[in-house]
């Protein structure tokens, strides 16, 4: 079986030699696993939220009985005003919403696992990383692959560089000029803006990469915080992922 290989860049953006890739980049990406996982993790991540459990019903209520002309429904004593049902003014809610409800929605095991497979199988496919608005040179090779050094680089500066020696500064621009104010009721909940995702990076440790998180549309990530919501999304798999030699050795090693 023929090895899928990629170029090994150096962290000054030169091209060092070609490197084997793990087997999970020969995996057959699976859309509809990755959509249903991406919706298991977005939904699962809500916060309960509901009325209190006594509201309205904090009143003392007083039932006359029949034979009064009256209907037969609890009101304030020495009064005609009706308390506690769900029909009265400051009475209890019918249906209200509860933060006892269970919002997770699991997926099996196995298709998670698979799920986040194809999602990495799919950084590795041009036309996929393309369909998804992705802006690269026609002859870069992906996925893109570089050496450890990266974890020296301490300015943003020097990251920017090496994105734009390796030729994907064009989607980081694109990144940088889609930030949008949002239509709609999002700009009063914290989230005002819509802001494009470029590249994913991804090492072994989180914290060597933090100058390249300080570029627009720049996420980090180490091997085992991974995740469909990185790798793919809104569901839709084909990020442009960058990965360090050692984060390639490291899922090589967990298959």
């Amino acid at each position: 079986m023929i090895k899928l290989k990629s170029n090994l860049y150096s962290k000054t953006g030169d091209i060092v030699k070609q490197i084997e890739l793990p087997k999970v980049f020969e995996t057959v990406p699976r859309v509809d696993l990755i959509r249903k996982a991406f919706r298991s993790s977005v939904l699962s991540r809500r916060q309960p939220y509901g009325s209190y459990y006594f509201s309205g019903m904090r009143r003392v209520g007083h039932n006359l009985g029949p034979n009064h002309g009256i209907s037969r429904i609890p009101r304030l004593a020495g009064g005609s005003r009706g308390v506690i049902s769900a029909n009265m003014v400051g009475g209890r809610s019918a249906h209200s919403p509860r933060n006892t409800k269970n919002l997770v929605i699991r997926i099996n095991r196995k298709e998670r696992r698979m799920a986040l497979q194809s999602a990495i199988s799919m950084t590795a496919v041009s036309s996929l990383v393309i369909a998804r608005g992705h802006r690269i040179p026609t002859e870069l090779q992906l996925p893109i692959v570089v050496e450890d050094s990266v974890s020296q680089i301490t300015r943003t500066k020097d990251a920017m560089a090496l994105l734009t020696q390796i030729g994907i500064d064009d989607d980081i621009e694109r990144a940088k000029e889609g930030v949008k104010i949002r239509a709609g009721r999002g700009k009063m909940r914290g989230r005002k803006y819509r802001k494009p995702l470029s590249v994913l990076v991804v090492g072994t440790d989180k914290e060597s990469l933090r100058p390249f998180a300080k570029i627009s549309g720049v996420d980090i990530a180490d091997v085992k915080s991974m995740s469909i919501r990185k790798l793919a999304p809104g569901g839709i798999g084909g990020r442009l992922t960058m990965f360090t030699e050692g984060a390639l050795k490291a899922m090589g090693e967990n298959q």
